[in-house]
């Protein structure tokens, strides 16, 4: 009877477990992005294909980019008031949706959807 509660309470809590590392987000917010940075806003979800095709796109180029851009995940089924506003602020409704603020914290570039590595490596060099 032991070894059957067992097994049930793991087939509940192994998905619970699953679906929390999944989506914690180990990059910085807006409030710790550095002044005079350009700076990504990166809209995604834990769900998303496409949003797993982009991040093994930025976990290929933006090391080469991350002491000068300011890199931040915001994971759009997070209900706090942060990711709710940033997602009203700048009118996400469709995930990946990737935002490029030049240093002046203008938007210079909005993607939507995947997009090639090289590309998006382009995006990035030329953001200041």
């Amino acid at each position: 009877m032991k070894k059957n509660i067992l097994i049930i309470g793991l087939i509940f809590i192994i998905p619970i477990i699953a679906y929390m590392a999944l989506t914690q987000s180990g990059t910085t917010t807006a409030k710790e992005a550095l002044a005079g940075r350009p700076q990504i806003l990166k809209f995604t979800s834990a769900m998303c294909l496409d949003c797993q095709t982009m991040n093994k796109v930025f976990k290929e180029i933006f090391p080469q980019f991350q002491n000068k851009i300011t890199l931040t995940e915001i994971n759009v089924q997070d209900k706090n008031k942060y990711t709710q506003e940033q997602i009203a602020k700048y009118n996400v409704t469709l995930v990946p949706t990737i935002i490029l603020l030049n240093s002046q914290g203008v938007q210079v570039q909005r993607i939507e959807g995947a997009i090639p590595k090289a590309r998006m490596e382009k995006y990035l060099k030329d953001l200041k």
